[in-house]
């Protein structure tokens, strides 16, 4: 179902006190009584409380993390924390870092919730894993509690509209359904027992269920770009009072093709202008078309880096083997017979690769699903229960499909077929070894294919603390096409970066300029 992980949780959104509570106060002007103190807690709920922190956190070994390098660039930039105590936290906030079993802040918290909480714009640039979500939503959920309801909220056009427009506060855009529901996630969390309350829209579900959802109210609003704009103009959401606007995965969203969907919502006539909102933008990468971007939406803020820029992580052993395209089968197998076949994901550059090779795994007795771009959303949703089940061990996915998944505890990582761009080749090794866990990735290079690969791969796994096999030296000395691999720069599709060729199924060379946007996007908005 749509909003957000169906019914039954509807209720326990900024949680609180079920159902009873939230239908006196679902939505529309009633939803901001000026006088309320939001910074109070209301009543504990144990049946809420057991589904939403059941998960747990994982237990991160916070102490390899000290020497992890944080720059932080900018006029006066707060000084970071070491403990969460540090920062004069509301008490909602306090108890539900501690129910979320949050030990201590990871480097991106560290440095991040100061400067949010000062009301600095920020643009950070960290890995996947980093702990970066809950970076943000800490700060922000914070200051919403302590700012109170707002005091001028515009007049519904009828005063009791049954479907009244809602004005969040704060907004944050994703480049997919799933890291979307992830975000969304972790903010019921810490507005649990608040007046504040999330919700999540994307596309590819019913819209008709999540305008109900919106509906019953909606402070903090995460949303996929183009679902957002067709809520705007359906009426349903004003983003007049939006005070905190945060994009998350920015680079992500500018290789998918959302750069025009981004600058119509950030330059609406209704969002507040930079200055009278805040502006945080977080990124893997930091290419140029986001160096621009940063540039236009933010004011006077500070930039942060943890780690390298556009590092592979080095919680990360990453292998590197030298394979035919016809030999790669066997290799993959000779991998999962010696390394084991559990919680591995194999990335492809086609739909039908992805099929093909699910089978094949599966016929040699290994259980193994899979997820692109023509199966259904039902389907994409069962073959991600079973990896995450373990009923499947080993999940064979196309990178689009698996774009913004946060699939915990991925132990191995395959690049059956690499990418044409080392920054997605990073993205897809830091789907393991997350947040101080250690993790695998084994890449099959093919010469013929992967020559413009071999001088940025060198790089990265020099910078990662990596062996560097001496076949790929001499493949960047001898062979090779020219270090390139960012996939051809930034071609047309609004600056968007043009690798479209791993994603998209066309194994051409780097994807020329944004005209192989018209597909992905489509089939993006309907995964996104």
């Amino acid at each position: 179902g749509g909003g957000g992980g169906g019914g039954s949780r509807d209720d326990q959104r900024g949680g609180g006190g079920g159902g009873g509570n939230w239908d006196r106060r679902n939505g529309g002007r009633r939803n901001y009584d000026g006088d309320e103190d939001w910074t109070r807690p209301l009543p504990r709920d144990d049946r809420i409380e057991r589904e939403l922190f059941s998960q747990g956190h994982t237990g991160i070994n916070f102490e390899k993390y000290e020497d992890i390098p944080v720059e932080a660039t900018g006029e006066d930039a707060a000084k970071h924390i070491n403990s969460f105590d540090e920062c004069s936290l509301t008490e909602i906030i306090r108890v539900n870092i501690e129910l979320a079993h949050y030990t201590g802040p990871t480097p991106v918290q560290k440095h991040a919730i100061p400067i949010i909480l000062a009301k600095r714009d920020l643009m950070a640039c960290a890995q996947t894993g980093s702990g970066k979500t809950a970076a943000f939503l800490v700060p922000i959920l914070n200051q919403v509690f302590e700012d109170g309801p707002p005091k001028n909220v515009p007049q519904q056009p009828h005063r009791y509209s049954s479907r009244p427009k809602q004005y969040p506060l704060a907004l944050i855009l994703s480049p997919t359904r799933e890291l979307a529901c992830q975000i969304y996630e972790e903010a019921c969390k810490f507005a649990y027992r608040s007046r504040v309350r999330p919700c999540v829209v994307y596309g590819g579900a019913d819209p008709m269920q999540q305008m109900k959802d919106l509906d019953r109210g909606c402070h903090l609003l995460v949303a996929t770009p183009g679902r957002l704009v067709d809520m705007m103009e359906r009426g349903k959401v004003s983003l007049e009072l939006v005070r905190y606007l945060v994009l998350d995965e920015a680079d992500r969203m500018l290789d998918m093709g959302f750069e025009p969907d981004v600058r119509c919502l950030v330059g609406h006539p209704t969002m507040p202008a930079k200055g009278s909102r805040q502006t945080l933008m977080f990124s893997a990468t930091f290419p140029e078309a986001i160096q621009m971007l940063a540039r236009e939406f933010l004011v006077d803020s500070v930039m942060l880096s943890v780690g390298i820029l556009g590092a592979a992580n080095s919680d990360v052993k990453q292998a590197i083997y030298q394979v035919t395209q016809f030999d790669k089968r066997n290799k993959l197998l000779e991998i999962l017979g010696e390394e084991g076949s559990d919680r591995v994901m194999v990335f492809v550059e086609k739909k039908k690769t992805a099929d093909f090779l699910a089978a094949f795994i599966s016929q040699k007795g290994i259980k193994t699903t899979s997820i692109h771009g023509d199966r259904y959303q039902r389907q994409r949703e069962e073959a991600l229960a079973d990896f995450r089940r373990g009923t499947c061990p080993v999940i064979v996915a196309t990178a689009v499909a698996a774009r913004g998944l946060d699939i915990k505890d991925v132990r191995h990582v395959v690049n059956y077929d690499l990418p044409q761009s080392v920054d997605e080749y990073v993205h897809r090794v830091g789907r393991t070894g997350r947040v101080g866990n250690l993790g695998k990735a084994s890449s099959f290079y093919d010469s013929e294919a992967n020559g413009a690969l071999a001088r940025p791969l060198i790089k990265i796994l020099s910078e990662s603390q990596q062996e560097v096999p001496e076949w790929l030296e001499n493949e960047a000395k001898y062979g090779g096409g020219g270090g390139g691999g960012g996939g051809g720069g930034f071609g047309g599709g609004g600056g968007a970066k043009s690798f479209n060729s791993d994603s998209w199924g066309s194994s051409s060379g780097g994807g020329g300029g944004g005209g192989g946007f018209s597909q992905p996007v489509a089939e993006e908005e309907d995964w996104g």
